[in-house]
This record gives C-alpha cells, structure tokens and sequence, in this order.
C-alpha cells in the first residue's frame, strides 16, 4: 500500500490501494487505534509508531504540537516529529466524535481507496483541538493503520474565545470600569480612534483577509485597528468591474462567525458583497480606518515593535506602534503588467485587466477587442466585451483548466460546503484535514469526474482550438489554484460563446512580440487586429506589493508568498513570514474564515508568552 513519488514534483503521489471488503465495526476499529496512540504520546521520548502508522504516511499539523504549519510524511518522520514536541505539546485526552457526520465510518473514497475516518477531539499542554483520522488497510485481516492524521489547535485553555454560553453581559454595569468608563457607544468611539492605548496588532486591508482577520483578533482579546485606503469598506470589490459575481457557491464563502442567511443567494455580485462587507465590519465592532494608507513602517528588532506612520483622509497623519503587522491587500492585489516593443505608438487603447470596470462605458460595437489571457478575469471581461457588440478575440499563450459554476463547483464541495452539509465550523477542519499532496491526487479523480459531467463543454472548446489544461497530474483547479494562483475559469457562459465562434481564440504559445499602430504581431509570425487590448494577464506576489509600498528593508526579510513548499504547505501565508512581526493574510473567501483562526491564535500565543519565538 505504498504512496510513491512520480516524475520530478514531489507533491504528485501515488494514492494506496486498499482490499475491496468494508470495516465491520468503524468505530471500535478506530478507538482502539485511537487509544494505541494516546498510550505511545504519554510516552513523548520513547514514542513508538510501530504497528500504527503505515511506512508511507501522513500527519499534517496546525498549531497543536508546535506554533507552525506542518505536513510530516512516513512513518520515521513522524515519530521523530513527536518526539521532538509531544514533551512540550501533550496532546491527550483524545475522544472520538459521536454525533453528526463525522463519526468514524467506512469510506470508500475513490476506486481502489477506503479508508475508516473520524473526527476527534483531543487536550494540550495549552488548549483544545481537533482532528480528523484516516486508518487503512494493506489487505484483509492486515491491522488497521494511520495512512493521514491531522491535528488542530481550535482555542487556547483561559483565553476561550466569548462565544456562545462565554458571551458578555454587555451591560454599561458589567463592562470595565462600568458606569464611569462610559456607555458602549462612548466607548466604541474612542477604541475605534485608539484615543487611550495602541493597537497590538495593525491590520492594511479591509477586503476578506482583512476583515475575518480583525474579527478573529478581537474575539481572542488582541486590540486590533484595520485600514484600507478605500472610501468605504467593501469598495475593494465595488470597485471591480460591472459584471463581476463570485464563482464559489454561498455555504462555502461565509465569513468567521456571521454566516449569510439562508436567503442569500448562491453566487453572489461583487456589490451585493461590498455591502456585506460593510455590514459585517459594523455587526463585529471592527476598527476600521477608511481613506488611511501606510507612509513608512519601521520594525525594531530589539524591542519587537514596528513604528508605522499613516496618512488620513482628513490629511492628518498619525503614528503607530503595533508589535504585529498584517498584510491584507489581496492574493491578487498587485497587478502584473507586461510592456512591449511598439507599445508606445500603438493607436488604440491599452490597459490591465484590474482597470477594467465596463464596456458600455464607451462606444465599442465593431471595435478589435484583444483580450491577453484565458484566465477568469479574461473571460469575464471578453464575454463583457461581446455583449456590447465587440469583435472579441482572446488570446491564449498556455492552457487553461475550465469547468462550470453550473455542475463542477458544486461537485467540488459535495458533502462539506453544501446546502444541507455539515456546520461550516466542521466541514472547514474536514475540508483543510487532508495534507496538500493527498488532496491533490484525490482531485485527479474529482477533476475526471467533473470532465466527464462536462464533456460537452470540453469538447466544444478543443474543437474550436481552445487548449484546456488538467495540469502536470490532472489535479485541475486545486493545483492550478495552490500553485499557480490562477491558470482557470469558472465558466458562467463565456465558454458556450467561444464554442459558438462569437468570440475568437488565438493560441500563441509565445505570445505577442511587438505592437504595431493597429494590430499585434505575435511570435508566430501572424498579427492580430486591434483597437483595444486588455492585458488579463494577472497579479504578482504579495511580496511585490510589500516591497513597493514598505521598501527593499521589510520585503527583503519575507519570503515570497504562495505556492507549496517543500512540506507541501503554503509558503508564507497564514503563518510566519520570514520577517519578524510581520504576517501575510490572503485566499479566497473560505480560505480567509479558515486561516484567520491560525493565524490569530498565533498572534495571541505571542502575545501571552505562549509562543517561545518573536517571528
């Protein structure tokens, strides 16, 4: 039952193959695994994984053995893994779940892979977790052994976040200080301005990342101010062009602690998002300072502090010394704007993608429409074009992953993020339990699935010269999106215009070589007429902004943001960055409600002298 490593990636496995019989009894089979370990964890220097773990195996941890994120493969790195912090960790009391979805049960995962899994619940030396168990078999009657762990720290042990029976009085008698200190919007008014106390940690961006992170902050007790050089908040999404409607489904984008109501609909328009976006930072009490951007931020090693001057709308300016600095300006906040030879005399119009806000803002009927770049913005913005009377063409240098909001997103979140599925709370620790090289074999088989439920589509594509691409294994969307960042459309109808030949696609693999006055030369030597040109051609690294706007000395300590390393985690994000105080936030929606927990709880370990390193 080996997981093997294929080709040059080493995040391309080989899933195991299990014997084809179901377990009799999921549960005992999985307490006395459960209760096997708990005996080898009391032993924290002599732990012994011998007959639980398979030789290739997982164990992805988020917080609950060491203030990090970690994917740990085999069996010996395992072992080792515990024995370097089950001392200091202790994880016991483990239990498994018994209600909902989520108690152990035989899964028969893909063709030729079941697994038992459970979620359980386990203590530390600090707080609380939980986590998901995934036992296998290498042939009947074989022991039932570990082939994926994940554990999770959910709250810290005296500082519990005050959620439901924990929440406050909110009575002015039963707030500090009481009567004297003011009545609540009296005192909301002077903690928004941070009129008697700094913040400890200054968040830049009030977009999702920005938001779920200053919600989470507060909830664990951590003064938090947000600014966002937008006039209001939720304008980081009005501001984006006319058409534009989220591609994920409504149960998989709900924010930390206020879920849509059950009305919302399921995919929805950037304004309608915005507005949320307004309502949730007032429902939560965020500190939020508009029309605010950073001048300069220094950090002083010796005092574990940065000094932050920003500038306000009113003019005024003013100085901060936050011991944390949150970087929330957007995954895909920085545009990466490509020139070219020629570009200077080129007669028509030329802009980003990100620019883009509506093609009936001018006259464009008849008009060459150049769109570079297949992804999701460009189609969006071709479809946007033609419906306004454009002669669309897209043009395409690699391919790109599609799939419809109509059937593969939803086929993405079967069983977890769906109408009906699980409390979002659970389906998000199930959805993340799964280390990054697993899930992405698993989504070979899903993307397969999804083609299949597509066919029509896909084929209608190829047979207009438009190149798809599953990606190096056939992973799809989950490795173009973890990897690349983009790469993929979700179609939400450009695709049937482009199989009509009501907009045109070009396959240039090496692109445009120059402008000419009114048209392209691309490098195989053929040219492209056009009057407007819309480079979609994508963001750079968060890093990129960093340095731009907080210079060479703080984004020279970070590392660069995104894709996976050599663990098969996320690099920088959601976790230390490299410089000291210093932390990226960033992802779509549910990856903004799931990460702000970790890495608020990080935030707070430091803060409490929990966490033994300033980072």
């Amino acid at each position: 039952m080996a997981t093997t490593l294929t080709g040059g990636n080493p995040h391309i496995i080989q899933l195991p193959t299990t014997p084809a019989g179901a377990a009799l009894d999921p549960r005992a089979i999985a307490q006395r695994w459960l209760t096997n370990l708990e005996t080898q964890l009391s032993q924290p220097v002599t732990v012994d994984l011998t007959g639980l773990f398979h030789t290739e195996s997982w164990w992805r941890d988020m917080l609950a053995l060491d203030w990090e994120l970690h994917t740990v493969r085999t069996a010996a790195d395992i072992q080792t893994f515990l024995r370097q912090h089950q001392s200091q960790a202790q994880l016991s009391a483990l239990r498994l779940q018994d209600k909902g979805q989520f108690q152990p049960r035989h899964e028969q995962v893909v063709d030729g892979l079941s697994w038992v899994s459970t979620m359980f619940f386990f203590e530390t030396a600090v707080g609380r977790g939980t986590g998901m168990l995934r036992l296998t078999q290498e042939e009947d009657g074989a022991p039932w052994k570990a082939y994926a762990v994940y554990t999770s720290l959910q709250e810290l042990r005296g500082d519990e976040e005050p959620l439901g029976k924990r929440r406050p009085e909110g009575t002015t008698e039963s707030m500090p200080g009481g009567l004297a200190g003011g009545t609540w919007i009296e005192r909301r008014l002077r903690q928004k301005e941070f009129l008697d106390t700094e913040p400890v940690t200054l968040v830049v961006g009030a977009g999702q990342a920005g938001l779920n992170m200053g919600a989470r902050l507060q909830s664990l007790g951590v003064s938090c101010l947000i600014i966002d050089k937008n006039e209001r908040v939720g304008d980081n999404w009005r501001n984006r062009y006319r058409t534009l409607v989220t591609h994920d489904p409504a149960e998989f984008t709900h924010m930390a602690y206020l879920p849509f109501p059950k009305n919302w609909p399921q995919f929805t328009p950037k304004d309608k998002l915005g507005d949320w976006f307004e309502a949730y930072a007032s429902i939560m009490e965020l500190n939020v300072w508009l029309q605010t951007s950073v001048v300069s931020a220094e950090y002083d090693d010796a005092t574990a502090k940065w000094t932050v001057v920003v500038a306000r709308g009113d003019g005024s300016r003013r100085t901060l010394r936050p011991r944390h600095v949150v970087w929330c300006t957007g995954h895909s906040g920085e545009a990466r704007i490509p020139t070219f030879p020629g570009q200077q005399t080129f007669q028509g119009t030329v802009y980003h993608g990100s620019q883009h806000r509506d093609a009936s803002e001018a006259d464009v009927r008849g008009k060459k429409v150049v769109v570079v770049g297949t992804g999701n913005s460009g189609h969006d913005i071709a479809q946007n074009f033609y419906e306004h009377g454009a002669d669309v063409t897209m043009l395409q240098r690699s391919g790109t992953y599609v799939l419809t909001a109509e059937k593969g997103v939803f086929m993405m979140h079967e069983g977890l993020h769906e109408d009906g599925g699980p409390p979002t709370e659970e389906a998000d620790i199930a959805s993340e339990s799964l280390p990054w090289p697993i899930q992405l074999a698993l989504s070979v088989h899903l993307t397969r699935r999804i083609a299949a439920a597509e066919k029509d589509t896909l084929d209608g594509l190829r047979r207009v010269g438009f190149r798809l691409d599953f990606g190096p294994d056939g992973a799809g969307i989950a490795r173009a999106y973890f990897t690349r960042g983009g790469g993929y459309y979700i179609d939400v109808g450009c695709s049937q215009l482009i199989i009509d030949g009501k907009i045109g696609v070009k396959h240039s693999p090496r692109g445009i070589t120059q402008f000419g006055p009114r048209e392209l030369h691309l490098a195989d030597g053929s040219t492209l007429p056009a009057d407007i040109v819309v480079l979609a051609t994508g963001y750079d690294n968060m890093r990129t902004t960093v340095r731009k706007v907080l210079g060479d000395r703080v984004a020279d300590r970070c590392l660069d943001v995104w894709d996976l390393d050599a663990e098969g985690e996320v690099n920088a994000m959601w976790r230390p960055s490299g410089h000291p105080g210093f932390w990226f936030m960033g992802g779509n929606l549910a990856l903004c409600r799931i990460y702000s927990k970790f890495l608020a709880l990080q935030i707070k370990a430091i803060e409490t002298g929990l966490s033994p390193r300033v980072r």
